[in-house]
């Protein structure tokens, strides 16, 4: 793509043009070239909008949650941008239930943007592509971004990296669900969701949910979980409680609330959204908005530099005649795999030691 066209792309894109919204998406996912450039042209419109990454076990609801959330959304006038990252093809890379039909609710709204995406592997459930997307949206004017993740265990703590908001989906009566939250899950949500609530043994779930964030915010406390009171701005967040400074600066921090919802007929939406937008406030009230982006951005500098330092290695190695003959050597013993490191690392180190001196 030429420096002229970018420009054109990143132009329409940033004046509302859906199409060259998709587009971007398209370069980005693909990693085609030039795609770097567009991201670069578009951080600077970035920023603005509110990003919250849903996940949580496959059949919890999280589709049809996502669909309800948009719906809600757009009567209050916000624009929205969903990004539903799907499983990969072993085959292709591509997502495997990409062409499903998804956010029925929303066909045919404009200001709705839905795009499904491919893990790629990623053992988070996200792909690397997945923030960059997110920032087209954001550069676009989208005023909430959903990021509906694969659902895939504990290991959607990459879901953190990207979203202001985490919210975790648990199904009732589900010992699975509860055991996967004490296995870590439960340090990345901001807002747990019980979903599917009219079903039995919902009450249950919700203490067993609330008893655990309580004994993790304060394992000496005397447990009270006898309410499912939301987080209000006075309380900063504590899911009804006092705010608990657990940083002992005084700030005050927040204690994840609990809210029950039944997606198929939109109960409990309204209250999960006012939830969020305390939480929203609570972010830019603390300064813990800025601390995350600060993280995240840290976090995408050195993925980027392993990426690309990872490239330039392999084109080191290819020189060496490759990995697979640089293996066969080490079988052989004619080597080891630290000498082969050493010899493949050689030439970056040179460089970097040249321009030290």
């Amino acid at each position: 793509m030429s420096e002229a066209t970018e420009r054109d792309l990143v132009a329409d894109l940033l004046e509302g043009d859906h199409r060259a919204l998709a587009r971007t998406i398209t370069k980005i996912e693909n990693r085609s070239p030039g795609y770097r450039d567009l991201v670069s042209a578009l951080h600077e419109h970035t920023g603005n909008a509110a990003v919250v990454g849903i996940t949580g076990s496959p059949g919890a609801g999280k589709s049809t949650l996502v669909d309800k959330l948009a719906v809600t959304y757009r009567e209050r006038g916000l624009t929205v941008g969903v990004i539903a990252v799907d499983p990969s093809s072993p085959y292709t890379g591509g997502s495997v239930l990409g062409d499903r039909i998804r956010m029925a609710s929303n066909v045919g709204d404009m200001d709705v943007f839905f795009r499904s995406m491919s893990a790629r592997g990623t053992l988070g459930g996200l792909s690397t592509a997945t923030g960059d997307a997110i920032k087209a949206l954001d550069a676009f004017g989208k005023d909430v971004i959903l990021v509906e993740t694969v659902g895939a265990g504990q290991n959607e703590v990459d879901v953190v990296k990207t979203a202001d908001s985490v919210v975790v989906l648990v199904q009732p009566g589900s010992g699975d669900d509860v055991q996967m939250l004490k296995a870590g899950i439960l340090e990345i949500g901001d807002v747990f969701v019980v979903n599917k609530a009219d079903m039995d043994g919902a009450d249950r779930t919700v203490s067993e949910l609330e008893e655990m964030i309580h004994m993790r915010d304060d394992p000496t406390a005397k447990l009270n979980t006898g309410h499912h009171a939301q987080p209000t701005v006075a309380d900063a967040g504590s899911g009804g409680d006092e705010a608990t400074d657990a940083d002992g600066d005084g700030t005050a921090s927040w204690t994840p609330a609990v809210v029950e919802t039944v997606a198929t007929t939109g109960e409990g939406v309204e209250a999960l959204i006012e939830t969020l937008a305390d939480h929203d406030e609570y972010l830019d009230e603390s300064g813990e908005r800025r601390r995350k982006a600060r993280t995240r951005a840290a976090e995408e500098i050195r993925t980027l530099l392993r990426n690309d330092t990872a490239d330039l290695l392999e084109r080191e190695l290819a020189r060496h005649g490759g990995v697979e003959s640089l293996a066969a050597s080490v079988v052989d013993r004619e080597t080891d795999p630290y000498s082969v490191a050493d010899r493949v690392v050689e030439p970056l180190r040179d460089c970097l030691d040249a321009r030290d001196e």
